[in-house]
């Protein structure tokens, strides 16, 4: 925790940032620092995404963030092409991806490029700079390849640069809501003058700071999501045992979360966890955890059991319908959870592709996500509204927990049969059954 004695500049003035990577964490960070009046230059590649920014018009779907974007966009929040904006910037946030490689390692070829070019537009100005790695990335990656990377592109400059890893807690749906009121900000830096001009950014936010090295800050963003993942996988575990002996797991797990020493939070059963963090991390810490020659068994065995949930779904449906060849089958929910289009690693995906390799014939509907699905599979109906869906299928599956779904009643009588299979509890009508319930 951060002695408030020693911080050299926690009340100083707003500052200058530059947000490397204009995605999901680079554009809602980018966002907040401006409502906490900071000058913001998102830097941005891609244009198409740098126009709709300077627009006020947000690339992703996220709630409270076109608000932002209208309110600072053209003030003190501007996206760019170029990295012209680090030169003057006090901070510069790294934030763009770090996807999966085939063999579970990530990918960290954005980072070490974003790196080199920070390096070279260093050399541009003066004063104190520091470089925050915001990015997801395994233990180690700032001191062993940014900081390298940052200093051997600023050969020459006279200006002092600090380091520093910041990682995002931030959930798709709420993502600004978590932002500006944060569980605990988590700040590594590679001395106390970095992370005392990090914290000074979050001035005005009341939330728990906790200053600690660099690679440990890495290894709680991996610790916090694979634990997460990790009760996910085991209130599907547990659901599936009740689903057998005929016990409603979400009454256990009311009983369970109460229990102040593990809480509710992420307990509900269903088909799994997806998104751009959960399955990546998990990954990650496994493959990190045998390079070292250790067998991450519980990692791996939170993994299979969060592949195997949605095969379930589709076993529970061949039983109710019998073969699958032929049958229209609507799905409803197709981002890999509410308010947001994100459709990275859904588990309506892989329930989807499972379908047509059966010969079914997929009708899909989210209010939000066609878009992104589409441009993953391309061939199947999408629909304008659930009634379009549903209309004369065989059977639905519900994958997403949009509201919306949740008070559907009398359309379902608009299918064939009134086959509905839940993979994600949201319906209070009768006749439904659940993946583990």
């Amino acid at each position: 925790m951060t002695n408030k004695k020693d911080q050299f500049s926690l009340e100083c003035e707003k500052v200058s940032i530059a947000v490397v990577g204009g995605g999901y964490v680079g554009l809602v960070s980018s966002a907040c620092f401006a409502e906490l009046g900071h000058n913001v230059t998102i830097i941005e590649i891609e244009k198409s995404k740098v126009e709709a920014i300077n627009s006020g018009k947000p690339p992703i779907y996220e709630k409270g963030l076109d608000d932002l974007l209208h309110k600072h966009v053209g003030r003190n929040l501007i996206a760019s092409s170029d990295y012209d904006g680090i030169s003057d910037a006090d901070l510069s946030f790294i934030c763009v991806g770090t996807p999966s490689r085939p063999d579970g390692n990530v990918d960290l070829s954005m980072i070490e490029s974003a790196s080199k070019s920070i390096g070279e537009h260093l050399r541009k100005g003066d004063g104190y700079h520091v470089v925050v790695v915001k990015s997801t990335v395994p233990p180690g990656t700032t001191k062993n390849l940014v900081m390298p990377a940052v200093l051997n592109n600023a050969v020459g400059i006279s200006r002092d640069i600090g380091f520093a890893m910041n990682p995002e807690f931030l959930r798709e749906g709420v993502a600004v809501q978590d932002f500006m009121h944060p569980d605990r900000i988590v700040i590594g830096s590679s001395d106390g003058k970095a992370g005392d001009l990090v914290e000074s950014v979050y001035n005005g936010l009341n939330s728990h700071v906790l200053r600690i090295g660099i690679s440990a800050a890495e290894m709680v963003k991996h610790a916090s999501n694979a634990l997460l993942a990790t009760k996910i996988s085991f209130a599907n575990e547990i659901g599936n045992i009740c689903k057998g002996i005929g016990v409603d797991v979400y009454e256990v797990m009311r009983g369970v979360g109460l229990d102040h020493r593990i809480s509710p939070h992420f307990l509900d059963a269903g088909a799994g966890f997806g998104g751009s963090c959960f399955p990546k991390d998990v990954l990650a810490l496994v493959r990190l955890g045998e390079t070292l020659g250790e067998d991450p068994i519980l990692l791996k065995s939170v993994i299979e059991v969060n592949e195997r949930q949605p095969k379930k779904m589709v076993h529970l449906l061949s039983k109710r319908v019998g073969d699958l060849r032929g049958k229209e089958v609507a799905v409803l929910g197709l981002a890999f959870k509410g308010d947001t289009d994100d459709v990275r690693e859904s588990r309506a995906l892989n329930v989807i592709m499972d379908l047509k390799n059966r010969g079914v014939i997929v009708r899909a509907y989210d209010p939000v996500a066609i878009p992104k699905m589409r441009e993953v599979i391309p061939d199947i109906k999408y629909c304008r509204s659930t009634a379009e869906a549903l209309k004369d299928c065989d059977a639905c599956l519900i994958m997403t927990e949009w509201p919306e779904f949740g008070i559907l009643d009398d359309e379902f009588d608009l299918m064939k049969s009134r086959v509905i299979i839940e993979g994600r509890k949201v319906l209070s009508c009768k006749g439904i059954e659940g993946i583990c319930w």
